[in-house]
């Protein structure tokens, strides 16, 4: 049990609550809810750090996707466990309670799918349980090579399933539902998906029923459980200037456009990045209800893009935060850089703040916070036992009340300021150690350096 001396909430600061149960009361001056993380590719971890030597020309995105498939090709079931399992350890010491696992790792290593076609999805299930962080499973569509329709690479095909290997994969992973673990599903981008695979991947899940279709011909059913919100349908758009051209090139609109125009958006969606818009396709975003999907440092590290945040604000947009590709693991930063790539290019201070005296920290927790348990499938009556409690015996917290702290958790320094985390009601981090760390951290430097022996 947490009992709190100011525990917020989005809509105003609680006086001396008391949420959770059990005989295992912990009493805190300052608490928050948990931060959804909506956007993870956990593999990509164990690569942090090694894409950052020039190339012989002009590096980006496309460059540093070589280096990821070269990672990505040895790694298997147990070593995506081991890595898994020592991100969700990082993300709940940092503050994040529940992740969206864009997943696309299925194949073997040769392309070839496992004698259990799930395998890999199966270890992702696996390492949230182990770190006890709640996991949104978003098994990834990833048909094509690019937006003429290209094969697959080599080095591409271990990410590749027919319409119906995907929709067999997502089905069978609903027996794996919980109460903290989700499935949806997601199309790796515009390029990877021809318009007929998604159609008939939005019929499946738009008819999601707890039993599966018997009646042959009929549309695919989802074998999913019901009451738990609708099942969140996540994509990448608009990332790249190149990904904009080639869209218009070969389907005559932009991205974000196109989508509109061949699918019905709602709150269900989560754009990934949306990086590159006008102003209609930005207005239309705000308009339906779905999440654009921000990561800010991998959107940095790429040289990606700014996200138009002070407009889509204005226009009522829903937002949450992602760490991607894990180059750095914190809301605080993702949050924080948001923030100051807009202060950046605009040469103005607070812009999430949009109205006089609003806190930029309240108001940036709020909406990553809702923005985040939508594209995680939660609905907003569902009960969530997940909270941070901040180390109020932090020098950086001295003299501050309600008022600044927030504020100052996300723009006053690096120290870890998340002490203990409640996930899903019970305790996972208490004074800053993860109840399971030290084996879960031995584990993971095995599969590293074994990894990187070849």
């Amino acid at each position: 049990m947490l009992q709190a001396e100011h525990l917020w909430t989005p809509h105003e600061w609680q006086r001396d609550a008391a949420v959770g149960q059990g005989t295992d009361t912990l009493r805190a001056r300052f608490a928050l809810p948990g931060m959804p993380n909506l956007h993870s590719h956990a593999f990509q971890r164990a690569m942090a750090g090694l894409a950052e030597r020039r190339g012989p020309g002009d590096d980006s995105f496309w460059t540093w996707r070589e280096t990821m498939y070269a990672s990505a090709s040895r790694i298997g079931p147990d070593q995506l466990q081991a890595i898994a399992a020592q991100l969700y350890v990082e993300m709940l010491k940092a503050g994040y309670t529940h992740v969206c696992e864009f997943h696309y790792l299925h194949n073997a290593p040769d392309g070839k799918p496992y004698a259990d076609p799930a395998a890999m999805s199966r270890a992702i299930i696996a390492a949230a349980r182990e770190a006890g962080i709640g996991l949104t499973l978003l098994p990834v569509l990833y048909m094509t090579g690019g937006f003429d329709g290209r094969a697959l690479s080599d080095r591409q095909k271990r990410f590749g399933l027919s319409v119906d290997a995907y929709l067999e994969l997502v089905e069978s992973l609903g027996a794996h539902e919980s109460e903290r673990v989700r499935v949806g599903v997601a199309l790796h981008s515009l390029r990877a998906v021809p318009e007929t695979a998604m159609r008939e991947v939005l019929a499946a899940a738009s008819a999601f029923s707890p039993l599966p279709s018997e009646r042959r011909g009929a549309p695919r059913r989802m074998r999913v459980r019901p009451g738990r919100g609708s099942m969140p349908i996540h994509i990448h758009i608009a990332e790249q200037i190149g990904e904009v051209q080639d869209c218009l090139g070969m389907r005559g609109a932009r991205p974000v456009q196109w989508l509109f125009d061949h699918a019905d958006v709602d709150g269900r969606w989560c754009l990934v990045h949306a990086t590159h818009l006008d102003d209609a396709e930005l207005r239309a975003i705000a308009a339906s209800g779905a999440v654009a999907g921000l990561c800010p440092t991998t959107e940095a590290n790429l040289g990606d893009g700014l996200f138009p945040l002070a407009n889509y604000l204005d226009a009522r947009g829903t937002l949450g935060i992602g760490s991607d590709s894990h180059i750095s693991v914190s809301p605080v930063e993702e949050l924080r850089w948001l923030e100051y790539g807009q202060r950046l290019v605009t040469r103005h201070r607070n812009i999430a703040s949009r109205t006089p005296d609003a806190s930029v920290g309240e108001a940036l927790w709020g909406a990553a916070l809702q923005g985040g348990h939508r594209a995680a499938g939660i609905a907003e009556d569902d009960v969530r036992a997940d909270f941070i409690v901040l180390d109020d015996a932090s020098p950086l917290l001295a003299a501050r009340d309600e008022r600044s702290v927030i504020d100052v958790f996300l723009f006053a320094g690096n120290a870890p300021l998340v002490r203990d985390v409640m996930a899903g009601g019970e305790w996972m981090v208490r004074d800053f150690r993860h109840r399971d760390e030290a084996r879960i951290a031995a584990r993971y430097r095995e599969t590293v350096e074994a990894l990187a022996a070849g």
